[in-house]
């Protein structure tokens, strides 16, 4: 294959991820790169949750344990919306395990033994970071005038500020 046939193919492939959008470029990188960081945020946070349901112990397990099912059911229910929308404005959005890692802002928690209270503590404030991330999104949307992000990471905020209000509350039991 000459340079001049690679060229065309590597055209031919990056149009064929384009979306019709009236959103203009800078928009399209801007909102495509700030959905891409919160998916890869959404899914650290989605397993954090998972690995401290999966490790919950102790003399609440069973309520903490189903809260934290909860939440994480919630949390990997907003994945197929931040991708599929990225998508949508023209983007494209991450594409490995490796690619969160790159992207991901909140810190993973690979000790052994956390407390419940801990666990509880860290998922509060993870989910307050999130919610942080979630408004400066939905800031650079409203820039951009483009609405129905802004309005899917409405919903996402009020869901994350709902997380964090539950944990703060059941954490303060401890």
């Amino acid at each position: 294959m000459t340079k001049t046939d690679a060229a065309e193919l590597h055209l031919r492939e990056r149009n064929a991820l384009e979306r019709p959008t009236d959103l203009d470029r800078k928009g399209v990188s801007e909102i495509s790169s700030s959905l891409c960081r919160l998916l890869a945020d959404v899914f650290a946070l989605y397993v954090k949750t998972k690995n401290f349901h999966w490790h919950m112990s102790g003399q609440h397990f069973r309520d903490y344990h189903l809260l934290l099912d909860e939440h994480s059911d919630q949390i990997v229910a907003m994945t197929g919306d931040i991708a599929e929308r990225a998508r949508k404005v023209g983007g494209t959005t991450i594409r490995s395990i490796r690619d969160i890692a790159d992207h991901q802002r909140l810190k993973d928690n690979d000790e052994e033994l956390v407390t419940p209270g801990d666990m509880l503590a860290e998922l509060c404030a993870d989910n307050q970071r999130l919610t942080r991330f979630l408004r400066s999104a939905h800031e650079l949307c409203e820039r951009h005038h483009d609405i129905a992000t802004a309005s899917l990471i409405e919903t996402w905020i009020d869901q994350a500020e709902r997380r964090t209000w539950f944990l703060a509350e059941t954490a303060r039991t401890l």
